[in-house]
């Protein structure tokens, strides 16, 4: 248990395998969040890069597959990291998600690989259902 909620980045895949494919990404960032329930019922916040990425690729007039996406998705998601306390790596090949436990690492963050290692916040939410 912990004291205190923790910002946790959810990574794993998002244009990985994807071949550019909408539908596929579409696909990939709903099995991201399905972590996000979990977390926060365990008292914590979850945040994906995607959530930050896509609405700053968005304004820009670019897109995921977009040659700017480069700029934007990596480092909006090292960006995020200098605030979170932790991130969770879930399943699947992804260069993106590589760095971030590679960043999370170097900077001390702890990486889990199943939410159920992620410390309960001593006050919890209700489960739903």
């Amino acid at each position: 248990m912990t004291d205190r909620p923790m910002l946790i980045l959810i990574a794993g895949p998002y244009r990985s395998g994807t071949d550019g494919d909408p539908q596929a990404m579409a696909a990939n960032l709903a099995r991201l969040e399905e972590a996000a329930w979990p977390i926060f019922a365990a008292g914590h916040l979850p945040v994906i890069g995607e959530w930050i990425a896509l609405p700053v690729l968005h304004s820009a007039g670019a897109g995921p597959t977009d040659p700017l996406a480069e700029q934007v998705l990596y480092p909006a998601a090292d960006r995020l990291l200098g605030h979170c306390d932790g991130v969770l790596r879930l399943p699947g090949e992804s260069t993106g998600a590589d760095q971030d436990v590679a960043t999370a690492r170097r900077r001390g963050l702890p990486v889990y690989y199943d939410v159920a290692d992620i410390p309960r916040l001593a006050e919890e939410v209700q489960e739903v259902g």
